[in-house]
């Protein structure tokens, strides 16, 4: 089954448009990377899977996606819960400024989840599930500040995950981040493939290779090649794309 069907969509940033007439399906349960030289368009059509874009200020959408066969852009869609839904993980670092506990905390409590034991249930198989707890189950009422980058980030992928979302968007999550970070993060991405459908913007096109199960090549704002990452990387349909991850630009 499909977790995301994206119909011919179109972005618009006043008169630029940014993103044109895309259309692709992305599995459950799988890796999806988004690639292609910056300004290609991939961040832009990301955000639009949780109506990031809804924040922008002249910003046009035509087409439409649908998130487990529903379209997200129905008017009755109320935003709030799509997010919930659809959770995602930024280039920097961005933790609240306050305890471990109160940023995985902070969802579920505007949510109407206030009991303390269920909320410590939350807060521990979030950290569990972002390879985390261990490095910080005695750190809960320490500033997340004080953390370093890497953890920061895995902090704010426990955040994604303590609303319980079915899909988890990640845009350059890594890109800020030394190589053993990177590298956490890219195993743990791989062991959450099992109970979410993750897709992903990188501009590292080995770290596309290592990861992801499917492949999406965009180019001023177009839909290029979309295949099995494999397909995409050994033996690619479109010659924009062979020069692409050949690195002959970009």
């Amino acid at each position: 089954m499909n977790a995301i069907q994206i119909q011919d969509l179109s972005v618009f940033y006043g008169q630029q448009q940014a993103v044109k007439n895309i259309s692709l399906d992305v599995p459950e349960h799988s890796i999806t990377a988004f690639i292609g030289p910056s300004g290609c368009g991939k961040s832009t059509l990301l955000r639009t899977i949780n109506r990031m874009n809804d924040r922008i200020d002249g910003v046009r959408i035509e087409g439409n996606i649908r998130i487990m066969g529903h379209a997200i852009y129905d008017d009755q869609v109320r935003v709030e819960l799509l997010r919930k839904k659809v959770g995602m993980v930024f280039q920097q670092p961005n933790p609240f400024p306050k305890s471990i506990y109160d940023n995985i905390a902070y969802g579920p409590r505007l949510h109407g989840i206030t009991r303390k034991p269920e909320l410590n249930d939350i807060v521990e198989k979030s950290l569990k599930a972002a390879v985390l707890w261990d490095e910080v189950k005695d750190l809960l009422k320490k500033s997340a500040l004080q953390l370093s980058g890497g953890q920061q980030q895995r902090l704010c992928i426990a955040r994604a995950l303590a609303m319980n979302p079915e899909i988890l968007l990640m845009d350059e999550s890594t890109a800020a981040l030394d190589p053993l970070s990177t590298l956490k993060i890219e195993e743990l991405v791989k062991e959450l493939r099992q109970s979410y459908t993750i897709v992903m913007v990188t501009h590292n096109l080995h770290q596309a290779a290592r990861i992801s199960d499917h492949c999406a090549f965009f180019l001023d704002g177009e839909l290029i090649e979309y295949d099995d990452t494999s397909q995409i990387f050994s033996n690619p349909k479109n010659p924009k794309t062979e020069n692409y991850v050949a690195g002959r630009f970009g």
